[in-house]
Parts: structure tokens; C-alpha cells; sequence
């Protein structure tokens, strides 16, 4: 579904304008954060993917078409966050646009704890800078700066930028991040459920500290976990234990939290995906993953009936946001 409406005036007009003609597309992957004991550091890029196609025009209006996931809800106008995001990194880069032809093709389901608003900025903020003149585009630090200021954390943000592991931290405002590599046996399945939930009311239900005890073991859990999906992925069930956030979240998402505590009960590496709801499972290999698909399938249609269940047996996205230009 296309809708074109008419722009405000452009408080930014003393800004050079981007000119009309500019086509990029951007292909950005799903991610998953925390990973269990990774809590807002550790994510990892899915080969699930959105595409962004941002246009320039010249005529003042703004023409949306989006497809896929959220095409029913999602606004079509100046609030949608991928026009405020282009908006904001083109105004960053000292320029402004005179229209824009928005293509969005969503694949992520929305509100399932799989990246969909992290996708969502980094498509538009990697778009808006390649849409500048070479001389005024950045690099994909600066990307990462201003992804993680909208996000309000890098953990979703960085794996769509770098792919891969993305090992994420914070000094005061400045958001840094590295990249590693998956062992190739590692596996992402997915079980993606019906309800949504928001990762506000997510982090609600956290408690405002946790003690030494509980964090201490739960760096152990975090630094087990990267040499697990680095190197020994026979490690990955002890290394995806968590003790900050997904006991405290489970109340918010019954099905997810009883999947999941089945699922490491079988010997599986389960955790909740980002905020949540979806599952997330790391498998060591083909086999497992298939035995992975065949235990979600037939506990979810035993314990939970009511609840539709779409599992997915994904990849390691290895490359991040990748771009197409055509220049006028």
C-alpha cells in the first residue's frame, strides 16, 4: 500500500539539499540481543532480512510504500521512525531533503524481540548517509554512534551494522563496538509466537539492582558464552545461563519462559530472545537444529495450543547492512 502526503516547511532550509534523482537500498538484518547472560552487550545478526529503498524527489511530498510485516498498523507519514531517522542523520550531515519515495519491504515480525525498530534506524541512517556526497559521508562508527543514541543502547544496533557477534559497551555517551566470529556450526533456530511484547514493558518488570553474588556469576555465564559460540559450541547450554533479566521477564510471557526451561531441560541452549517474546536456540550443529525444529513443534502443540508458534531455522548474517547505490 502507497501513501503520498505533503511535507512541512523544512525547518532546516539554510541546509543543502540532497538532489532529487538519489536511489540507495539498504538489506539489514534481524538481530538478537543478551543471548542469555549478554545483557545489553551481546547480539547477534540473523539472515532474516528487511530492504529499505529511499528515494530523493524534489517536489516537497513524501510517498510511502511498505509491505510485510506492520503494513496494517504502522503510520505512513512523518512519524514513522525510518523518515524521522532519515531525517535526523541527513540534518547530522549538515544536509536536508526536498521529498522522499519510501520503500519498505518488512520481513522481522515487529514486537517479537528480533531487532525490528534497531533494523528500522540502521536501514535509515546507513541509507541517509550513503544518499550525501561521498565527501560528507561518514563511516560506520559514526552509524553506530547515532543508532545506539536512538536506540538508547548498541546491543540490537551493532550486529545489523557489523554483523556477526557484536561485543557492545558504553563510556558515558560515547557506544563502541567488535565483531567476532560464530563458530560455522552454530545454528540460530527461532520459535517467533503470536503476542508481542514491548520491550518497555519488558524492562519494567527489572529489578533496580541484583546482587554480587548473582553478578558475578553471571560475567562467568557472559565470558563462557563468547569462547562458546567462538570456539567450543559443546559449551553453549552452561554458557547461555543467565541470572540478570530473563527469571524477572518470564511472568510477562508464560509460553516463551516454559518453552525455554523445556528446551534446556532437553539439553538445548534457550534463551529469550532481546526483550522477548521469541525463543531463540543456539544449535551445535544440522542435527540439532533439526531436533531443535521437531521438540519446539511438538511441545508447543501439547502445553500450547493457543498460541501460534512460527519456528525458523536461520544463520549467522556475517555481513550486517549492505548497500546499493545509484547515483542520478
Amino acid at each position: 500500500m502507497e501513501t503520498t502526503l505533503r511535507l512541512p516547511a523544512d525547518s532546516a532550509a539554510e541546509a543543502p539539499a540532497v538532489p532529487a534523482g538519489q536511489l540507495v537500498t539498504v538489506r539489514v538484518p534481524a538481530t538478537s540481543a543478551n543471548l542469555g547472560p549478554g545483557y545489553d552487550s551481546l547480539g547477534l545478526a540473523l539472515s532474516l532480512h528487511d530492504t529499505l529503498t529511499v528515494e530523493t524527489l524534489d517536489n516537497g511530498e513524501l510517498e510511502f510504500e511498505l509491505s510485510g510485516e506492520g503494513a496494517d498498523s504502522l503510520p505512513r507519514d512523518a512519524s514513522h521512525l525510518v523518515i524521522r531517522a532519515v531525517t535526523d542523520a541527513l540534518e547530522r550531515l549538515g544536509f536536508r531533503h526536498r521529498g522522499l519515495r519510501i520503500t519498505a519491504e518488512n520481513i522481522n515480525p515487529h514486537g517479537r524481540g528480533l531487532g525490528s525498530s534497531a533494523s528500522a534506524v540502521v536501514a535509515a541512517v546507513t541509507a541517509a548517509n550513503a544518499l550525501v556526497p561521498e565527501a560528507s559521508q561518514r563511516g560506520k562508527d559514526w552509524i553506530l554512534q547515532l543508532t545506539s543514541e536512538m536506540e538508547g543502547h548498541p546491543d540490537n544496533v551493532a550486529p545489523a551494522i557489523f554483523g556477526g557477534l557484536a561485543l557492545s559497551w558504553q563510556d558515558s555517551d560515547q557506544y563502541s563496538s567488535t565483531r567476532a566470529t560464530v563458530a560455522d556450526s552454530v545454528i540460530p533456530v527461532v520459535a517467533v509466537p503470536d503476542f508481542e511484547l514491548s520491550t518497555e514493558a519488558a524492562r519494567a518488570l527489572l529489578p533496580a539492582s541484583v546482587g554480587h553474588h548473582a553478578a558475578a556469576m553471571n560475567s562467568g555465564r557472559a565470558a563462557l558464552l563468547i569462547h562458546a559460540l567462538t570456539t567450543e559450541p559443546e559449551l553453549l547450554l552452561p554458557g547461555t545461563e543467565d541470572y540478570l533479566h530473563q527469571s524477572y521477564r518470564a511472568q510477562a510471557m508464560p509460553p516463551s519462559a516454559e518453552l525455554i526451561a523445556a528446551l534446556r531441560r532437553a539439553g538445548h541452549a534457550a534463551v529469550v530472545s532481546g526483550a522477548g517474546p521469541t525463543v531463540l536456540v543456539l544449535a551445535n550443529g544440522e542435527a540439532e537444529a533439526r531436533t531443535i525444529v521437531d521438540f519446539i513443534g511438538s511441545h508447543t502443540a501439547r502445553n500450547t495450543p493457543e498460541v501460534g508458534w512460527r519456528v525458523m531455522k536461520l544463520a549467522v548474517d556475517v555481513e550486517g547492512a549492505k548497500v546499493e547505490v545509484h547515483r542520478q
